[in-house]
């Protein structure tokens, strides 16, 4: 089952739980996924990769919208935010641990060949298609930059 149709499944279902903000974040999702098809290349529809980059596109948007709440002294608007960022986690694929993270990379370095923190762009580019939706991207960059000693 893919994202859209198990995403359409579920909306029905916080529909009949009467689940506000759950359908608000199913909805938002939707609406994410029904506009990535129309915008490009995907017609029918949309790679794995580019759903993942879509979840964690309206992740990070909830956490950041909660902070600039909390920050404006509205919690009542962050709590909602952070709670749509939860249910939108559910549907985000697993993210990789630190020690993952630093596997894959040692191994695309090695097929690279990078050696030197002047070969960043060689890495970042495999390792930000093979990685897409299951690291983000600040946390490859960082890592693949300690590992070929520019910290």
């Amino acid at each position: 089952m893919s994202l859209e149709e198990r995403i359409s499944q579920d909306i029905k279902t916080a529909m009949l739980a009467q689940d506000k903000v759950r359908l608000d974040a199913l909805r938002a999702i939707k609406s994410a996924i029904l506009l990535a098809k129309t915008e490009g290349e995907h017609k029918d529809t949309l790679a794995p990769e580019s759903e993942a980059r879509l979840l964690q596109k309206q992740y990070k948007q909830r956490k950041e919208s909660a902070e600039q709440y909390v920050q404006a002294g509205r919690q009542e608007l962050a709590d909602k935010e952070l709670a749509e960022a939860a249910i939108i986690e559910e549907y985000m694929p697993k993210m990789l641990s630190a020690d993952e993270l630093k596997a894959e990379l040692v191994k695309i370095i090695g097929q690279v060949g990078a050696k030197a923190p002047s070969d960043l762009g060689k890495v970042m580019g495999v390792a930000s298609k093979l990685l897409a939706g299951r690291a983000d991207g600040k946390a490859i960059s960082d890592m693949a930059k300690q590992l070929l000693g520019g910290s």
